[in-house]
């Protein structure tokens, strides 16, 4: 008998398009008929026999009766039956199976469980009818008159990452699309719903225990602060291993619970957890000794824990049997495979796989600072799974938006399906999406895409990152030009497919992130027709506006800051940018040092470019310190107002300014003061994580050559934030003066 696919145990090489060569055939239906009844040997078969006699009669026209196996009639039959030894022995780690099989005239359809056998059912039908679910309402059933399979099928797959996870919505919020395209329907499948990740101050919450038992937590600088936890505290231990118990017992169907540290760099670093990291050689080593103890608690049970920033090289502490170790790329350069641009990860993957370490990935794949921002890492998602799966990882979560970004179902389409078969074809299955999901307009959305690749590929020093802007690429595959260019593919794109609401519905969604992109080159002021000044750029942030709230897209980046904020925020600016400016070009003298960014050049206030929700773009960023400036405005004028814009991203550690005051002078350069602007919304625990304010002041009018400001940092983060004691930062962009 030929062998369709080679069932390997540890490692699939194989296609899961099948492709015909044999010339014996069984004929399941032709001409709208058939001869085939579906039939089913267990009731949790029932439904998935259901599911394939729909799609067949919408594929074939046929009417396929379906009945259990006892009541089966004469004729062939397609036959779907469980492994009723194998339902119970699945497990986060350990992958089911499916088979395809033809014996005689029968075709079989089997599964190790209920779960995987609907898995063999779409397989069969995107193998042999051509289905494919491209969202989660886009089904594309091509219609076909003869429905065949060879005679000598035997086709069984084992899927080497058995817990498959793609962060989003489509998948969450459908999951008979999650079931269809073979990953979760929920983040975190077999946790505890209150223990799933960064869960220190689950364990010990702050308002419980700082107050009275410091000690409990990280030594920083000769102080105490809630950040993590003292990993070398006995009675932390134990506090956890009751938390944890107490987790399990309210949810006696988890099986796993994350002992994590909480999402910051502040570890302890007492002098017993400092003597543990050294004879480890890394904090991970004394992360996982705590974590060991906790585990040998419940031996029947897996313990999670995050290999992450300080923790992600393994120390000489190996990993109990029940502990699993979730390792983050959260650092790496998007622009290439892992393997070629973050050696270092690749490095802590192979040092972990070498103790013996049952390794769940944590991976990334796009721009948490820009969900809409163009992020050209198409080509690094198979190299990066493929290593993941070498690796020995039996459980990855690709950590996509969950809310839309840029191509969201193509991106979230082809995630899941390499997470099912890294070696499957990437562009042919690329092309087939587009083509189907796009119709017409497909050659020009394949266009931007190829384009936009190959413009990252011409600088091979661009650092693609997860929390970047796209100002950043603006010199290279966002330049002036190329925006231009995309800009024409997706007009050509709408073009192609006006007649089809439908489909140019799915090109306008598409077209979001170049759309994003050219506001933001406006807003940087990237060229002559490229500002704010366009009058065109009003229409378009209007229609951007329009395609999310018809798509319901609502957020911009992670920290929670909506579409309407930004809208908001960019009439504001645009307002702003209509109104003369005697500061415009003028020369900036800065009192006190900036840091990093906008190239610490001075002018950036004075440039004409204004600032958005992300950092990286029109800010001048001052770190742990004042902003203190003048500038001159040439000669004596009448003034009446100036004012500075700030930004705030709180888990960033960029808070607004305390308040910001306010001079002016003459030419004797003689400061007299004109009003103090204070923040309206100090730091508190419930401040909004990303905000704009502009810090306007409005005076009489006065006759100045010089204006000076000065923006009082916070200097440090407060004890109560992830980052105490650490400098914070204030950022300022344009400095208007009327």
């Amino acid at each position: 008998m030929r062998i369709f696919a080679i069932f390997l145990p540890a490692i699939c090489y194989i296609s899961l398009a099948y492709t015909q060569t044999s010339s014996a055939l069984l004929t399941i239906a032709q001409g709208g008929q058939t001869t085939y009844q579906i039939t089913y040997a267990s009731e949790p078969a029932r439904d998935a026999a259901l599911e394939l006699q729909r799609y067949l009669r919408q594929a074939t026209g046929a009417d396929f009766p379906v009945a259990p196996v006892e009541k089966r009639g004469s004729g062939p039959a397609i036959r779907l039956q469980l492994d009723v030894q194998a339902q119970s022995a699945r497990t986060p780690l350990a992958s089911g199976w499916l088979q395809l099989q033809a014996k005689g005239k029968d075709v079989f359809i089997g599964a190790s469980d209920a779960e995987y056998l609907w898995y063999a059912v779409y397989e069969f039908l995107e193998t042999f009818a051509g289905c494919r679910w491209l969202d989660p309402e886009t089904d594309d059933v091509p219609q076909i008159d003869k429905l065949v399979v060879p005679t000598d099928l035997d086709y069984r797959y084992q899927p080497n990452i058995a817990t498959r996870t793609v962060h989003s919505r489509l998948f969450y919020d459908h999951p008979e699309f999650a079931r269809k395209l073979r990953v979760t329907a929920e983040s975190f499948p077999y946790f505890s719903p209150d223990a799933r990740v960064h869960t220190f101050h689950r364990f010990l919450p702050e308002s419980v225990y700082f107050e009275s038992h410091p000690e409990y937590y990280a030594l920083r600088e000769g102080r105490r602060i809630p950040t993590q936890l003292c990993l070398s505290n006995e009675a932390v231990l134990k506090i956890v291993i009751d938390s944890v118990r107490a987790q399990f017992e309210r949810y006696p169907d988890a099986q796993a619970i994350s002992v994590s540290q909480d999402d910051n760099t502040q570890y302890c670093t007492c002098p017993a957890c400092s003597r543990s990291d050294a004879e480890e050689g890394s904090p991970a080593g004394t992360l996982l000794r705590f974590v060991n103890k906790v585990a040998e608690q419940f031996p029947d049970k897996t313990i999670t824990t995050l290999a992450y920033q300080y923790t992600r090289s393994p120390g000489k502490t190996k990993p109990a049997d029940n502990v699993l170790i979730t390792l983050c790329s959260i650092e790496c350069d998007r622009s290439g495979p892992i393997t070629e641009k973050c050696t270092d990860f690749a490095d802590d993957l192979a040092a972990w796989r070498a103790m013996g370490a049952n390794l769940r990935i944590w991976d990334y794949t796009t721009q948490f600072t820009n969900f809409l921002a163009p992020f050209p890492n198409f080509y690094t998602l198979q190299p990066n799974v493929q290593l993941f799966r070498n690796s020995g990882a039996r459980w990855v979560f690709e950590q996509h938006s969950h809310h839309p970004s840029e191509l969201f179902e193509l991106r979230s389409y082809l995630t899941a399906k390499l997470l099912w078969n890294p070696e499957l074809d990437f562009e042919a299955t690329m092309n087939d999406f587009c083509n189907r999901y796009y119709g017409p307009a497909a050659p020009f959305v394949l266009d931007y895409i190829h384009t936009i690749h190959a413009e990252l590929a011409k600088h091979p020093d661009f650092f693609l990152f997860l929390y970047g802007d796209p100002s950043q690429a603006f010199d290279s595959y966002l330049s002036a030009d190329l925006l231009e260019q995309y800009r024409s593919l997706m007009d050509s794109a709408e073009a192609a497919v006006s007649a089809a609401a439908n489909i140019h519905g799915r090109v306008r969604r598409a077209r979001l992130s170049v759309d994003f992109a050219v506001l933001e080159a406006c807003r940087r002021k990237l060229s002559a027709g490229l500002s704010l000044q366009q009058p065109w750029a009003p229409a378009r942030l209007q229609t951007f506006a329009l395609v999310c709230q018809n798509n319901d897209i609502t957020l911009m980046n992670e920290m929670g800051y909506t579409v309407e904020e930004y809208v908001q925020a960019y009439q504001t600016t645009l307002e702003r940018a209509a109104l003369p400016n005697l500061a415009a070009g003028k020369p900036v003298t800065l009192l006190t040092k900036p840091k990093k960014y906008a190239g610490e050049n001075p002018q950036a206030l004075t440039d004409g470019a204004f600032g958005g929700a992300s950092f990286y773009a029109n800010w001048l960023g001052f770190e742990g310190n004042d902003l203190i400036a003048e500038v001159d405005l040439g000669a004596v004028q009448r003034v009446a107002h100036t004012g500075m814009a700030f930004l705030q991203v709180v888990n960033h550690i960029v808070f607004f300014p305390v308040e910001v005051e306010y001079w002016y002078a003459g030419e004797d350069k003689q400061f007299k003061p004109l009003g103090k602007v204070a923040n309206p919304r100090p730091l508190e625990r419930q401040s909004k994580v990303n905000d704009l304010f502009y810090f306007g002041l409005d005076f009489a009018p006065v006759q100045a050559r010089y204006l000076k400001v000065h923006a009082q940092s916070l200097q440090q983060a407060p004890w109560w934030h992830h980052g105490a004691g650490l400098p914070c930062w204030i950022f300022a962009d344009e400095w208007l003066v009327r």
